[in-house]
């Protein structure tokens, strides 16, 4: 029924555009058993103009990611990576892969945006090795420093950026830290902290957005979000 979902979303999509005036989308999901259904999918949500799809890479594999991230940048379409099935990888410390390998395998497979973890949230992880990878993913050249995870420098050269997306049991009085800690080149995603506002999903993302319109200007005042952010 994926074919029905896209028709839905879709509909949402262009009815929000329109009393937005703002471009809209959403992760129409493309992950499938074979690359052409991939791909299949893909032309779908490009025929209805859909902005952006979306790949599970652990669980689809780094060859059919790369085909989609192909098709994809051909057509003009975003891919957001999803990236289910890490935990199985990077949380087994005896025989596991750590998610900086994980995050620099799908940066030379090709992606758009990635889930990075947060650093608050249900997703929390250390700050100072998740924004290594975080850092890997997004620069061109970094440079080696153990403290935060990254053994050798890495010159990526011309192999394009992915944005890191924060996300994970975050909400509005997170936004202090996570534009603190992400900087402008990444994607914040507020699912429940948006759906759970106690007024309803409109003023939760209202309430996303005024935040982080308040944090931003107050970063570039000069003030310090990590101590009077939340105030």
């Amino acid at each position: 029924r994926w074919r029905d979902r896209f028709l839905f979303v879709a509909e949402a999509l262009f009815k929000s555009q329109a009393e937005t005036g703002e471009i809209k989308g959403h992760y129409l999901n493309a992950t499938a058993g074979t690359c052409e259904e991939m791909i299949k999918r893909a032309v779908f949500a490009r025929e209805l103009g859909a902005p952006i799809v979306m790949h599970d890479y652990l669980t689809g594999g780094f060859t059919a990611n790369t085909s989609l991230a192909h098709y994809c940048r051909d057509n003009g379409l975003l891919l957001h990576i999803h990236r289910a099935m890490h935990a199985v990888i990077d949380r087994q410390r005896n025989h596991g892969m750590h998610f900086r390998v994980l995050a620099k395998a799908l940066r030379m497979s090709g992606g758009d945006h990635i889930h990075a973890g947060t650093v608050v949230g249900k997703l929390e992880g250390e700050r100072e090795v998740t924004l290594g990878f975080v850092d890997l993913l997004r620069d061109d050249y970094i440079e080696k420093d153990r403290n935060r995870g990254i053994y050798f420098t890495q010159d990526w050269v011309s192999m394009p950026g992915v944005i890191p997306v924060a996300s994970g049991g975050i909400h509005v009085w997170h936004m202090p830290a996570l534009t603190e800690i992400f900087g402008d080149d990444s994607v914040l995603q507020f699912g429940g902290g948006t759906l759970g506002h106690p007024w309803g999903n409109a003023p939760g993302a209202v309430a996303n957005r005024v935040a982080l319109e308040a944090c931003v200007q107050a970063r570039n005042e000069g003030r310090d979000l990590a101590r009077e952010g939340n105030e």
